[in-house]
């Protein structure tokens, strides 16, 4: 079958293309929309802003790559950008998605839906990204991934808005440390929300049944085959007052007191909850985290 015209333009202009509209492209699939501003921050945050939006305006001339407005108030002229078809079908082979799911937007319909989940979720990587420069730690572009899903038997799954791998780098000491991230824009009732929580923790204890009459001997939980510690469990709140997401948070602790198997999960798995606005403002190295099973505000490496 012939390739469209347009494809194989397309291939020809990206392969002598600068490395960072490569990246661009890359972060675009990676996190389904980002405006101009975040993509500078997460790509070429020491170069001006410009450099970012010329890259940006000449893969949209090539129609790799379009906008939507954002619909807030007041923010009419920001851009959020995502990919077309065509660029779409370009990452497939960049090396840097190589064995990673994309799961990109192709559409100003689509885009329009998903844009205020989608920035606040790329808002809180952004969050660990600069803390992580600051520090001399190690997380980039590529160490979130979002919309991470695992299977929990009879049709159930359950995907976490993103999944953070960190390296807290302590001279020649490396420590790897791993998060689901859930963002709370509070368009949820704080029930379903604290929810989640019991998600997680059937998620810690499930184990796939084997297929037949004979049962082997258990390999453990089904998490095993992906993690070598279970991520711990972020939450991110937004979107409501400071007086409402303390209430929110409560919440969540509530459902770490009362139920027993997130009980069990939290006396395992380190269990936190965080404003985002504080997150951008102090860090998330700082003591803004509430532990979900109690105790004094701490940074996200100490929950």
């Amino acid at each position: 079958m012939n390739r469209p015209a347009q494809d194989t333009r397309a291939t020809r202009v990206l392969s002598h293309s600068e490395p960072l509209r490569h990246q661009a492209l890359a972060a675009l699939a990676q996190h389904r929309i980002a405006t101009s501003g975040q993509l500078h921050q997460m790509l070429c945050p020491l170069s001006t802003r410009q450099v970012m939006s010329r890259v940006l305006s000449k893969l949209r001339t090539h129609g790799f790559i379009d906008w939507t407005k954002l619909p807030e108030p007041g923010r009419s002229r920001t851009k959020a950008w995502y990919l077309t078809p065509h660029g779409a079908g370009l990452t497939r082979d960049l090396p840097v998605l190589r064995g990673r799911p994309a799961y990109p937007i192709t559409s100003e319909t689509a885009a329009s839906l998903k844009t205020p989940h989608t920035l606040a979720v790329v808002r809180s990587h952004l969050a660990f990204a600069a803390d992580a420069r600051r520090l001399g730690h190690e997380h980039g572009p590529w160490d979130w991934t979002p919309e991470v899903s695992h299977a929990m038997g009879d049709a159930e799954r359950i995907v976490a808005d993103a999944l953070m791998y960190y390296t807290a780098v302590d001279g020649e000491e490396r420590r790897k440390l791993r998060a689901f991230i859930e963002v709370d824009r509070t368009t949820m009732s704080s029930e379903r929300l604290a929810v989640k929580l019991i998600e997680y923790a059937r998620l810690f204890r499930y184990e796939a049944q084997p297929v037949g009459r004979r049962r082997p001997a258990s390999a453990g939980p089904t998490w095993l085959r992906w993690y070598p510690v279970f991520p711990r469990v972020l939450f991110v709140l937004t979107g409501a007052s400071r007086n409402r997401l303390e209430n929110r948070i409560s919440d969540l602790q509530a459902m770490v007191a009362q139920h027993p198997l997130v009980a069990g999960l939290a006396r395992e798995v380190p269990l936190g909850a965080a404003v985002l606005e504080n997150l951008e403002a102090q860090g998330p190295s700082q003591a803004v985290w509430i532990p979900l099973a109690g105790g004094k505000p701490r940074p996200w490496t100490d929950l």
